[in-house]
């Protein structure tokens, strides 16, 4: 052998020690940590993968003033399974496999028996740790779980994990569902929930648990840790009776006006107690349900003609008002700084501040107001700000809607703001406000906060109770209080809420129909305006019980009015509240009907005879100019008169006035002319793209518009 192979035998034979001395260490390695440093090892093992883990405790329920179970926290198990239990050995699991397979498929029935036992098999194989058999099962699924067999021999022989967690359950209609509350996916609550929270949500408990592959925790029941300590009870002052009657009566409602939302608030006169709140949205399937935003509490919007009650009232009290006072009204029609405005019932001149009121004139009541405080504006809001309508109610839950009144010296205000907002538009306030607002007037001028909450309650104990709270113990002066009662009690009576009078129980309260400010395009932008159609009143009227707000936004049935629209519905549940509350039947017997003094009901102008045969079948008083065909009329508070309308032949081409007609008897007249007639709207004719008196080819276009 050559000296240079005898060099390279050595080199690998030196190669080869090394590489089996470094495997030799190796193995001495693996001995030292298994065996003599295994305890050590497997000590801080137990201590890298368990910890104390967060338990979650039982939150509160939420319960209607009667008792009623609105929201509950219910107990929802995953079930796991060992395969390395250390009493799990493979003689016991071959002997239970096939019972406990049938058991669970027998169960659950979502797969067969063969299937469990493969699955169950497969994971034995794998060794794993925290096998899922079931998630989302209930108390009683687990419980009978757990007598299966294998399962009924415990934990620790069978592996057998059920591992509890806490979902939140709300009543099953929904009922005041956005007032209750619930959680977002932020993990914020909402509502009750929300504002409740630190009540509800109890103390935290400890739990040592294990972490196993893939970042899943498996509890250790070693005895140790914290148990939680569950949340208190909270008892609202929804009646549940009256809940439903309110949801039920709006909902009808929405569908057959296929609105985009409404709400209704009952609130108990006497105490601002919340009795009811519904917030409904329709859905594209033409089904309501409370799916979107609490409208009665967040909603922040232009009241409309609501809000004419607060400028009376603040008139009144600034001493510059009698409402036995005229206005103009201007046949409807009148204009500020080259901006018009209109009334929906155009067919009046000269009206009493009472009258313009209950015929909810825009241009009357915007008129007298101007007239008073076109000077000093600031007086005016100051009286609105009185009132308490630029602040917030304070409801016991987030997402108030914060008021806004402009003030004279704010860069937003302008010559037409003062008129503007006198009857309902340039402010904004939520329905629950205007609420609490028209409850004071209601409540002798005592403004109450909505109470939203009676109670809260641990173990069958009360933790603390919610008195009401007043928040203006007198908004206005007595007389100003009668002559508030006494305009809303018109309203009903002879004004524009005469489809709400009832034979046995007198309602107080005012329409409002304002048109809705798109956020993109104002109030006059798209083909087709939108509209809020509400009424806010009180019953009895003689000795208030309950105040009710209806607020129905953007009815698309062609009818918008808020005594067609939300008039009914507040009517419904009025009429539902007295027939189970026998005491009310001795608030206002019928004599005492009889007892209201007849006022002039809203007429259209139109064909004579037709008129006539109308007004006397009625026994309303009115008097009649002659022979004449056609007709307008203009309404005192006790009697109508009525004045000639004059039509222009058919031969002398000329555009006929049909202003403040109703549409029969306007398209008869235009057609007969040779015109042809576009119609927009319902009610009677406010408006005529042709002048009246001006020349026209026959064949030309016309529109009209009814309000």
């Amino acid at each position: 052998m050559s000296t240079d192979n005898k060099a390279l035998k050595l080199r690998m034979w030196a190669v080869y020690a090394v590489l089996v001395l470094f495997a030799l260490g190796i193995v001495w390695r693996l001995f030292t940590i298994q065996v003599v440093e295994g305890e050590q090892w497997r000590a801080r093992a137990e201590v890298v993968t368990t910890k104390y883990r967060t338990v979650t405790p039982d939150r509160g329920n939420i319960y209607s003033a009667n008792g009623t179970l609105l929201a509950t926290t219910l107990p929802m198990y995953d079930l796991h399974m060992d395969m390395k239990a250390e009493g799990l050995t493979d003689e016991l699991f071959s002997s239970k496999l096939d019972s406990v397979s049938t058991a669970l498929a027998n169960f659950f029935q979502d797969q067969s028996a063969q299937d469990y036992r493969r699955e169950l098999i497969d994971a034995r194989q794998r060794g794993k740790r925290y096998h899922e058999l079931k998630r989302n099962v209930t108390f009683r699924q687990q419980k009978e779980v757990r007598t299966f067999p294998l399962f009924r021999m415990g934990r620790n022989k069978s592996g057998f994990i059920a591992t509890k967690r806490m979902e939140r359950k709300y009543r099953v209609n929904g009922a005041a569902k956005r007032s209750i509350g619930g959680r977002l996916n932020d993990s914020t609550w909402f509502g009750l929930e929300g504002g409740f929270d630190n009540w509800l949500r109890g103390v935290e408990g400890k739990r040592l648990e294990r972490r196993l592959t893939g970042d899943v925790w498996m509890p250790v029941d070693d005895g140790d840790g914290t148990d939680p300590l569950p949340g208190s009870d909270v008892y609202t002052t929804l009646d549940m009776n009256l809940q439903d009657v309110a949801d039920a009566a709006l909902r009808k409602q929405i569908i057959a006006t296929r609105a985009h939302h409404g709400c209704v608030v009952v609130m108990e006169t006497a105490t601002g107690r919340i009795r009811a709140i519904s917030n409904l949205t329709l859905s594209a399937d033409s089904t309501c349900a409370e799916t979107e935003r609490n409208w009665a509490v967040w909603e922040a919007v232009d009241p409309g003609s609501t809000i004419k009650l607060a400028s009376l009232i603040v008139a009144m009290e600034d001493g510059l008002l009698d409402l036995d006072d005229t206005v103009h009204t201007h046949h409807g029609v009148r204009s500020w700084y080259g901006r018009k405005m209109y009334d929906s019932h155009p067919n009046y001149d000269v009206l009493t501040i009472r009258r313009a009121f209950e015929l909810s004139s825009n241009v009357g009541i915007a008129g007298a107001i101007w007239r008073r405080y076109k000077n000093d504006p600031q007086k005016f809001v100051d009286g609105l700000k009185r009132l308490r309508l630029d602040q917030p109610v304070g409801v016991a839950m987030p997402g108030e809607g914060m008021p806004k009144i402009l003030d004279p010296k704010s860069k937003e205000w302008n010559g037409l703001t003062l008129p503007w907002m006198a009857h309902g538009y340039s402010l904004n306030i939520t329905p629950l406000q205007m609420l609490t607002f028209y409850n004071a007037v209601a409540n002798k001028g005592r403004m109450m906060q909505p109470l939203f909450v009676e109670r809260v309650e641990r173990n069958g104990k009360v933790q603390k109770e919610y008195d009401p709270v007043v928040l203006n113990e007198r908004i206005c002066s007595d007389a100003t209080l009668a002559q508030a009662h006494s305009l809303l009690e018109g309203v009903v009576d002879t004004g524009t809420a005469t489809n709400l009078k009832s034979s046995y129980l007198r309602i107080a309260g005012k329409t409002g129909t304002a048109q809705i400010n798109d956020a993109e395009v104002g109030y006059k932008g798209g083909k087709v305006k939108t509209h809020r159609a509400s009424f806010i009143g009180y019953f009895p009227a003689e000795a208030p019980i309950y105040t009710c707000l209806v607020m129905v936004s953007a009815p698309r049935s062609g009818i918008y009015t808020g005594n067609w629209v939300a008039g009914p519905i507040f009517r419904s549940i009025a009429d539902k509240v007295y027939a189970n509350r026998l005491e009310l039947e001795h608030v206002a017997p019928a004599q005492q009907m009889a007892e209201v003094q007849p006022r002039a009901p809203i007429t259209i102008g139109g064909h004579s005879g037709d008129l006539h045969t109308a007004l006397e079948g009625l026994g309303i008083a009115h008097t009649m100019p002659g022979e004449s065909e056609w007709v307008r009329t203009d309404a005192g508070d006790s009697t109508i008169t009525v004045k000639e309308q004059t039509v222009p032949q058919r031969t002398l081409g000329l555009v006929p006035n049909v202003l403040g007609m109703g549409l029969r008897d306007a398209l008869f007249i235009l057609e007969n002319h040779g015109l042809r007639v576009h119609v927009v709207g319902t009610g009677m004719v406010s408006q005529q793209s042709l002048k009246a008196n001006t020349r026209f080819t026959r064949g030309n276009a016309i529109t009209i518009k009814l309000t």
